[in-house]
């Protein structure tokens, strides 16, 4: 979850400096047509060769849609993950898909693809909750922007996926649809707060989705369902329309991006969500670089399986250190260390978090007309604000602790790492328990972008994510790396639901 004090404006006069030695002149565009040998799966296909298939007239939209919405049918009343569909509205909408494509009109790199989308972000004529009651019947005039650009890109957005309430959980449950499952164990949490998104995504009823993460809310559900997802750099991707929104303390720490079953969807949805909307303030028109122009022997990879503050399971610390080892491989010069001073950037993470005394979640709330929380919000209620002297100096230590940590990076591309101590945990047992989370908090105070890719699994079969971590801006980097660990070790595979 969030932030205090410093801006994403701030943040950037603070690292905007920081170039990764391997930046390109060239800017992002769509790799070649991939080649379809024959029909696919539009419910375990990636987006991009569903993209491609209704582009070479090799799948039909209409076909693809009603096998995703076919898919949940069969899976949603295990998972509770998709919390509004409307089917027919789909449908209507791929028929017509379809028809444009027949006259010859491409809509985007999208067109025709089935998706969902998280339910903490607006849809114009779909409820929107955010997972809180005051909200139940809510329905947005107009998308957020990640949601505009995605429709205009061609996609066919299906409903939305469950989210804990204000997405302010790592566990996705709230008192207006309930809790979601995960695909892979119905008695383990998806994770949160974009565990409907992961879930169904895993599953193979929607193609993407479009999380949010703030503190680790698309990578811990990406981890635990078994996908891959990008959390980009503070500041990248607008948050006009998204319930943590632009406005307030925590818009630096909150960065939205996609979940999907493939590194390459990751690549292709980017450049379609990033840059201004002229609505965000903070939002920074820098260029985007292509993924696979980067050049894996030149990279300095620095790996850890111990932060000092959270103890990892064994097949977690094997499936980093595989990765790591791949990437040596691969040619990467390779450095066992730390990132320093977790343990402070946790605590400072969670100092701020409630140094306003949840005075901006009360605003969202009253704003909703939410009168009954969920239990995670109760805190809310006795919460004490910090005094100035108090948070002024909490904002000072942040912006040290960033400086400090930048310059770390100065002799690293990239770092690779745990995403959580464990696979998935069981239903009621908080993620955070035991540092579970703190591999992942500190990447939100910086703003840096990351990415979780399937490298491994546990003994019962649980997926284990790999976490990739770059310099500012260097989602380039970040997404090159992510897919050749996706190529070595799998990635993605089927749920037996």
């Amino acid at each position: 979850m969030p932030e205090s004090g410093m801006s994403r404006r701030a943040f950037v006069a603070l690292t905007g400096g920081i170039g990764a030695s391997l930046v390109h002149s060239r800017s992002v565009n769509s790799d070649p047509e991939p080649a379809l040998p024959g029909p696919i799966d539009p419910t375990a296909a990636s987006a991009t060769a569903i993209a491609a298939a209704i582009r070479q007239r090799k799948l039909s939209s209409l076909e693809a849609t009603s096998a995703c919405l076919a898919r949940i049918e069969a899976v949603n009343p295990k998972l509770n993950a998709v919390v509004q569909l409307d089917g027919e509205a789909a449908l209507a909408e791929a028929r017509r898909a379809d028809q444009d494509l027949a006259r010859g009109k491409t809509r985007g790199p999208l067109h025709g693809v089935p998706i969902t989308i998280k339910d903490s972000l607006d849809t114009a004529g779909i409820v929107t909750t955010a997972g809180t009651k005051g909200w139940a019947n809510r329905v947005p005039s107009e998308d957020a922007a990640v949601v505009a650009r995605i429709r205009a890109a061609g996609a066919i957005v299906m409903g939305k996926t469950n989210t804990p309430e204000l997405t302010m959980s790592y566990m996705t449950d709230n008192i207006v649809y309930g809790r979601t499952n995960n695909p892979y164990d119905q008695s383990k949490t998806p994770g949160g707060s974009s565990g409907g998104a992961a879930a169904i995504v895993a599953a193979g009823g929607s193609a993407f989705d479009i999380g949010s993460d703030t503190g680790g809310s698309i990578r811990l559900p990406s981890h635990f369902c078994g996908v891959a997802g990008l959390k980009p750099t503070s500041g990248r991707v607008p948050l006009t329309g998204h319930v943590v929104n632009w406005e307030g303390p925590w818009q630096a720490w909150t960065h939205l991006g996609p979940i999907a079953r493939s590194v390459d969807d990751l690549i292709l949805l980017l450049p379609i969500i990033a840059g201004p909307d002229w609505r965000d303030p903070h939002v920074v028109p820098m260029p985007l670089h292509r993924a696979h122009l980067v050049q894996l022997p030149r990279l300095r990879v620095a790996t850890y399986v111990d932060n000092g503050v959270g103890k990892v399971t064994p097949e977690t610390v094997k499936t980093v250190t595989d990765a790591a080892e791949a990437l040596r491989t691969a040619g990467a010069q390779v450095t066992a260390t730390p990132l320093p001073e977790a343990e402070l950037t946790y605590q400072l993470f969670n100092a701020a978090f409630s140094a306003d005394g949840g005075a901006t979640l009360r605003r969202v709330l009253e704003k909703a007309g939410t009168t009954e929380l969920s239990p995670f919000l109760e805190w809310l209620k006795s919460a004490k604000q910090a005094p100035s002297a108090e948070l002024t100096d909490l904002v000072e230590q942040v912006d040290r602790l960033r400086s400090r940590l930048v310059g770390f990076m100065r002799n690293y591309d990239i770092l690779v790492c745990p995403v959580a101590t464990q696979p998935a945990f069981p239903h009621g047992v908080d993620p955070r328990t035991d540092g579970g989370t703190t591999y992942m908090v500190p990447f939100n105070v910086l703003g840096w972008p990351a990415a979780v890719v399937r490298c491994g699994s546990s003994p019962e079969g649980l997926p284990i994510g790999v976490q990739v971590v770059g310099r500012p801006w260097t989602e380039d980097v970040v997404l090159a790396v992510a897919k050749h660990l996706e190529r070595e070790f799998g990635g993605w595979k089927p749920t037996r639901l």
